[in-house]
C-alpha cells in the first residue's frame, strides 16, 4: 500500500542571517511500507514533532558543534513520538508507541542503531509530554537547576526564556524547592501567564523595559542567587550585574545568538569578584541513565504549544527564534 509522505527538506544554509521559511522546502512524496526490513529496522508513522533551538546550529553546515548538521536536500531531523506500523526490536513490536529520532516528515524507517524508547501509552501521561516534561526539556531543566546550580530554599533564581520549553519547568521546580522565582519573557501575555498561572514571583517583558538589567534590578533588589540562562546577550549581562557573590550560572542556551547577532559583555570581570560558578550544559549523558531519568521524574505542571501539520514545521521553527511558543513547541502530525 502506498501512502503520502509530507518532508521538510533542508534546502539552504542561511549563513549568519535570520533562518526563514525559504531555508526550508515542503515536498510530498510517495511511500510504500518496505517489506524485507533488516533485523532490528522499524517503519513509525510520525504522531508528534519536537521544534529546539539547537536545530538552528545544525542549519550551519560548515561549522563545527556537538551535532551534525542537517544534509542539505534532505528532511530535517528532531526528537519526535511515532507508531511502530512495521518491523520490530526487542520488546517493540507493530503498534507500539516510541520516542526516537525522526525526520520531519510524515513516515520514518529507522535503522537498527537508532534508539527508540518504548513508551507506556495506558499511563494517563498525553504523548506530547515525552517532547516536553517528561523528556529532554524536563530532564534538561532538572539537571541544569538541581545538579549544577545546587539550590537552596530562600535563594532567588531568574530564568530567561522562562515561557519556553525549559524554562516553564525550571521556574516550577524552582518554586517547588521553595526558592523565589524571578522570569524574563517575549510578551505581556506570557508574563501574566508565568505570574498567574505557573506561579513566578516576578517577571517582565524584556522587549518593552527600558533595559533588562534595569527590570531585573528592580524585580530582585536583593540579588539572584541563581541564573539559568536560555538567551544569552543581554540577559547575561544582566544577571552578571545583579549575581550575588557564589552565585551560579547554568548555561543552558544562548538563543538571542543563534541568528549570528552579537553581543559584547562588558561585565565578565565580575566572575571573578563574584566568584561567579558558571557550567554550560548538554543533557545526552543523563537522558541514558535510567537512574537519573527516574530521579529527574516529578509532577509538576506544564505547558505545551502545539502546531498542527508538518507542512506547517517551517514557520514554526522560524517562529521558534521570536518567541511564537508558550512552553515546549511540537508538531503535530
Amino acid at each position: 500500500m502506498s501512502h503520502t509522505n509530507t518532508q521538510v527538506l533542508f534546502k539552504a544554509d542561511p549563513g549568519a542571517a535570520l533562518v526563514t521559511t525559504d531555508h526550508m522546502e515542503v515536498v510530498k512524496t510517495p511511500f510504500t511500507i518496505p517489506t524485507d526490513l533488516p533485523a532490528g529496522t522499524l517503519v513509525v508513522k510520525n504522531l508528534f514533532l519536537s521544534l529546539d533551538p539547537y536545530m538552528r546550529g545544525r542549519m550551519n553546515t560548515t561549522a563545527k558543534s556537538y551535532s551534525a548538521p542537517f544534509t542539505i536536500g534532505k528532511p530535517m531531523q528532531g526528537g519526535g513520538v511515532a507508531q511502530v506500523i512495521a518491523g520490530s526490536r526487542g520488546d517493540i513490536t507493530v503498534g507500539d508507541t516510541v520516542s526516537t529520532f525522526i525526520g520531519f516528515e510524515s513516515f520514518s524507517v529507522l535503522p537498527a542503531q537508532l534508539p527508540a524508547q518504548k513508551l507506556d501509552t495506558s499511563a494517563p501521561l498525553p504523548l506530547s509530554y515525552y517532547l516536553g516534561i517528561a523528556g529532554m526539556p524536563g530532564a534538561t531543566a532538572y539537571y541544569g537547576l538541581i545538579d549544577l546550580c545546587t539550590p537552596k530554599a530562600g535563594e532567588t533564581v531568574f530564568v530567561s526564556g522562562a515561557a519556553g520549553a525549559v524554562g516553564l519547568v525550571v521556574g516550577q521546580i524552582a518554586k517547588i524547592k521553595g526558592l523565589r522565582v524571578i522570569g524574563s519573557a517575549g510578551s505581556d501575555d506570557k508574563v501574566a501567564l508565568l505570574k498567574n498561572e505557573f506561579g513566578f514571583d516576578e517577571a517582565f517583558n524584556y522587549k518593552t523595559v527600558s533595559s533588562v538589567a534595569a527590570a531585573l534590578g528592580a524585580a530582585a533588589p536583593k540579588g539572584i542567587d541563581i541564573y539559568f540562562d536560555n538567551v544569552g546577550g543581554e540577559h547575561l549581562e544582566a544577571a552578571l550585574t545583579h549575581m550575588n557573590t557564589h552565585g551560579r550560572i547554568a548555561a543552558c542556551g544562548m538563543i538571542s545568538q543563534y541568528n549570528g547577532e552579537s553581543y559584547h559583555i562588558k561585565n565578565l570581570v565580575s566572575i571573578i569578584g563574584k566568584q561567579i560558578k558558571i557550567q554550560g550544559l548538554l543533557i545526552g549523558q543523563q537522558l541514558a541513565s535510567p537512574e537519573f531519568m527516574k530521579r529527574f521524574a516529578t509532577d509538576i505542571k506544564t505547558w505545551v504549544h502545539i502546531v498542527e501539520g508538518i507542512e506547517n514545521a517551517p514557520e514554526a521553527f522560524v517562529g521558534l527564534f521570536s518567541g511564537i511558543n508558550t512552553g515546549k513547541l511540537i508538531i503535530k502530525l
